[in-house]
């Protein structure tokens, strides 16, 4: 009896933890990849907090540059991931709200790390990345404007984006 109460308990507290410190997405399989994949060493923020203080909030997309090519939140700024230059980015407030971004959120925890030990202090991983952001049906945008085209990095990670059109380039 004693065993089960505290595997009970544990259960609990690792529900509240995974819910209260991790970001979320709608998809039960693509959030276990997500949990066992990333370091969760930076704080993560959800798509639905994302929207619910985008206004003063700076976007950075930390996947390469054809990919933001192809579309991206709008109002971002490409950051890229393998030729990344923190120095480019010093200008930014380091209060500013920061919240960084790739296609699940790999590249961008990788880059929120670099952002926090230079001093920002209010930098975010956006849970899912900019495949989670599309799935939940929000608009992304490329030098024309309005697309439904997302570059799903390749064949492998692409079958974690569910809407939009997939985009191998």
């Amino acid at each position: 009896m004693f065993v089960q109460s505290n595997k009970v308990l544990l259960v609990l507290i690792f529900h509240f933890f995974h819910q209260s410190c991790f970001g979320q997405v709608i998809s039960g399989p693509y959030d276990m990849l997500l949990s066992g994949m990333l370091r969760h060493s930076v704080p993560e923020v959800s798509v639905q907090q994302v929207v619910s203080h985008l206004k003063g909030t700076i976007l950075l997309d930390a996947r390469e540059p054809i990919e933001f090519s192809v579309s991206h939140i709008n109002g971002a700024l490409s950051v890229g991931y393998e030729h990344f230059d923190l120095n480019k980015w010093l200008y930014l407030p380091k209060n500013s709200p920061i919240v960084v971004y790739c296609s699940v959120g790999y590249r961008s925890e990788k880059i929120s790390e670099h952002l926090l030990a230079a001093g920002f202090i209010n930098v975010s991983n956006l849970y899912g990345g900019i495949f989670e952001w599309v799935n939940e049906g929000l608009l992304v945008v490329d030098a024309s404007g309005a697309t439904n085209r997302v570059h799903a990095y390749n064949a492998a990670w692409g079958i974690w984006l569910n809407k939009g059109e997939k985009v191998y380039e």
